[in-house]
């Protein structure tokens, strides 16, 4: 059946670049979400990491009405009281946990705000490109950068040439040049890799898309060693993994890691507006200048007001204790299930967690329609894996709720396959 008029139902003018389950929110509160036919749900998703702080917190919601009734876009032909403080308040928090710039004693990164997620990878290419031109010294148009199998980084077209997901890169070509794909997690790969034209390492710390896939104890501070002995900047894409999902501000932090650059997404802006950042040293985003790189929506006042709002509440550190707790049951749980063979594997770290089921009982899809039909939230990734993000903000009764009506839908579905 083509994406049509279903049983005489009008043909719906969406684009059919989506497969949803079949439920449709009308409202949402902390970490329920209710449809339109009044039933409520458990969200454990939380928006891929977008909803770290659950649906309409009070203290960004009220951020947001706040500067609603002030103004909400100047773009950045003007300056507006929020763009610094926003800034500010960013490198306080993520500086810290990145590599100092030469010259200076302790970090003090600068804070390029974008809107989505891709956007901030783009942007972190594009200025990783410049520096090695300019700074290193790379051939003009010849910088490569050295990227992992299985990543996710956004679905623009620079982005999905170094894919090797088929769904998001077949059909998109030509393809843009001057990537090296190594297996993710492998260390002696990506230094193979690096030549006199690598100007980058970029890695996620934890792979989301590909099923929440934590690497080796070892690979990140390798990673950081390698790159700093061949001049190479390290930058971690931290828009599913950072702001408290893994029970710290960075993902990085789990290794003692701290990269040259970062990209800030998702989270960042609260489940209320798009909000991303790249935090970087200041000898690498001093390689932009006017004209060079910019967006219209890029660090508007409503987004530095949210933004600000989220930073306040990470600066706390409650969101990522909430995460370190929570996440000791979440994965207590799941490894009951794998013990009780209703599950044959589960990896994750903090509250983020990837759950295989046995293909032959479940795909991935059908798992979270068995969940959905229980009240719970959840998505697939591919095949049999889905994954888990509950707000940190959901209370310890709610996660266990969540976790009982996973058992009860597994349970349910080994039943049927054993009954044939």
């Amino acid at each position: 059946m083509t994406h049509e008029a279903r049983g005489g139902a009008q043909a719906s003018a969406l684009a059919h670049n989506y497969a949803p389950l079949p439920v449709t929110i009308a409202s949402a509160e902390g970490s329920w979400a209710t449809d339109v036919t009044g039933r409520r749900h458990l969200d454990m998703l939380a928006g891929y990491s977008a909803l770290n702080f659950g649906h309409r917190h009070p203290a960004l919601v009220a951020a947001a009405h706040a500067q609603l009734d002030r103004v909400t876009l100047t773009s950045r032909a003007f300056g507006h009281d929020l763009l610094e403080p926003f800034a500010a308040r960013l490198a306080a928090l993520v500086g810290p946990h990145l590599s100092p710039s030469p010259g200076h004693a302790a970090s003090d990164p600068l804070v390029l705000p974008m809107n989505s997620g891709a956007e901030a990878v783009e942007t972190a290419i594009k200025v990783a490109r410049r520096w090695g031109y300019d700074v290193k010294g790379v051939a003009p148009g010849r910088a490569t950068i050295v990227v992992g199998t299985g990543n996710f980084h956004g679905r623009t077209t620079t982005i999905v040439s170094f894919s090797d997901d088929d769904d998001a890169r077949a059909g998109f070509g030509p393809y843009t040049p001057g990537f090296r794909l190594v297996p993710y997690g492998d260390a002696d790969a990506v230094e193979a890799a690096i030549d006199d034209t690598t100007v980058a390492v970029l890695m996620e710390p934890v792979q989301g898309e590909s099923g929440v896939v934590v690497p080796p104890d070892d690979f990140w501070p390798r990673l950081r060693t390698i790159t700093a002995a061949r001049d190479v900047l390290l930058v971690a894409d931290e828009i599913q993994s950072g702001l408290g999902r893994t029970g710290t501000t960075l993902a990085c932090e789990l290794w003692g890691v701290r990269p040259d650059v970062v990209t800030l997404g998702k989270a960042l802006g609260g489940g209320i507006v798009p909000v991303s950042a790249v935090v970087g040293r200041r000898d690498v985003l001093e390689v932009l200048t006017p004209g060079s790189h910019g967006s219209t929506f890029g660090g508007n006042p409503l987004a530095c007001a949210v933004g600000l709002a989220v930073v306040d509440l990470l600066a706390t550190g409650e969101p990522q204790a909430a995460a370190t707790e929570l996440g000791v049951v979440l994965h207590a749980g799941l490894r009951a299930l794998v013990d009780d063979a209703l599950l044959t594997g589960v990896r994750g770290v903090g509250l983020w967690a990837g759950v295989d089921v046995d293909p032959h009982v479940a795909t991935g899809r059908e798992l979270c329609e068995a969940l959905l039909a229980r009240g719970v939230l959840a998505k697939d990734t591919h095949g049999s894996t889905i994954r888990l993000a509950p707000p940190l903000t959901t209370s310890r009764a709610d996660l266990e709720l969540g976790l009982d009506r996973l058992r009860d839908a597994l349970t349910d579905l080994v039943a049927r396959r054993a009954a044939g």
